[in-house]
């Protein structure tokens, strides 16, 4: 019933109130819990870094097996990624650093593994602009993703692989990936993360599907009070 609870909320774009929930529960998981969350607010707002920050500090204090300091160093990572990548403070070389310490730290088999990967694959596609290298990294958070059973991080995978097919002109493939992605988020209830997807599946369907695809976009992002602010743009909102 709790996680259940944060997941209600985060889904629904409430970052702090999810975060909130987990502020009394002791020990490193619900710190980095905390931490994941207050980073995608970050991501989806451009907003509450100096939370988010606070949130890292804390987790890596209470970090103290290899596997715990390194998804504290995954974290840390994607938070400069996320700073780097907005246009908020270069911290390129930090994020490369501590997705690299994170992989030293982190067993081949931990359950942390796949969302590294996709970090990594993140760094490699967008601030090295090395779409092969990333593209290899998100099969490998796939893979891992679906061995784990991890629905939300395949949401993710899905989308990212698609990305990269449409940017090859391969839009049958992107499109079989957004759709997967968007039944993904849809059985999951993730309502903030269904904008996007649904604009990007707009990019590869024939019109009047593509329109009505982008109505539906427009119509959840109102919904959620405008949330992802990147979207506003591509959706053609005032």
């Amino acid at each position: 019933m709790f996680d259940r609870s944060v997941w209600r909320l985060r889904s629904r774009g409430c970052w702090t109130e999810a975060a909130s929930l987990l502020a009394p529960l002791p020990g490193a998981e619900a710190a980095l819990r905390r931490c994941e969350l207050l980073a995608e607010c970050c991501l989806y707002t451009g907003e509450g870094w100096a939370e988010a920050e606070d949130a890292l500090r804390a987790a890596e204090a209470l970090a103290h097996s290899d596997d715990e300091r390194g998804t504290a160093a995954c974290e840390r990572g994607h938070l400069a990624y996320l700073a780097t990548s907005l246009g908020i403070r270069d911290r390129a070389d930090e994020a490369s650093s501590a997705l690299g310490r994170a992989a030293a730290l982190l067993a081949p088999g931990s359950p942390h593994r796949p969302l590294l990967d996709y970090r990594r694959g993140l760094i490699a596609e967008h601030l090295a602009h090395a779409p092969q290298p990333a593209r290899a990294a998100y099969r490998r958070a796939h893979a891992g993703a679906t061995a784990h059973g991890d629905r939300f991080l395949l949401a993710r995978t899905w989308y990212r692989l698609a990305e990269l097919a449409l940017r090859d002109g391969e839009v049958a493939e992107a499109r079989h990936g957004f759709t997967q992605s968007l039944a993904l988020r849809e059985t999951l209830g993730d309502l903030v993360g269904t904008p996007p997807t649904l604009a990007a599946l707009a990019d590869t369907a024939p019109e009047p599907e593509a329109e009505r695809l982008r109505t539906e976009a427009r119509r959840l992002w109102r919904l959620l009070g405008g949330v992802p602010r990147l979207l506003e743009g591509r959706l053609g909102v005032e």
